[in-house]
């Protein structure tokens, strides 16, 4: 059985920093393309960013570059992490991983073939 569990997210002031994990467990999470995704209250899922299976090329939406970094653990093949910094009010949502089926192209749309339950970042003073 696949299952992608996302770390737990929390609260965390404006302008602070914090990194979420995704950890697959039934699949080599390395040989696959692995998003982020986050879905705040009343508004529609946004695709986050994207890490390449075939080359690593990580992808951001613009809402979130330069901000967010999107990253594998090289040793341990199973854990994708998300690094928030400089966090805002408008980036509190549940996020959650999951892998694309057409991998890090359109990912934003494409199908998820597996994918978390999600974990609640809220960015509030």
């Amino acid at each position: 059985q696949v299952q992608l569990v996302e770390s737990r997210g929390g609260l965390v002031q404006p302008g602070g920093s914090l990194r979420i994990s995704c950890v697959a467990s039934g699949i080599i999470l390395d040989y696959y393309a692995v998003a982020w995704f986050r879905q705040a209250p009343g508004k529609e899922r946004e695709g986050v960013s994207c890490i390449s299976s075939v080359d690593g090329s990580a992808y951001y939406a613009d809402s979130v570059k330069g901000r967010f970094t999107i990253s594998r653990n090289n040793a341990e093949k199973n854990t994708v992490y998300l690094q928030m910094n400089s966090l805002k009010p408008e980036d509190t949502a549940v996020y959650f991983c999951a892998t694309p089926t057409r991998g890090c192209s359109g990912y934003e749309h494409n199908g998820l073939e597996f994918r978390g339950q999600g974990t609640l970042v809220n960015v509030s003073s």
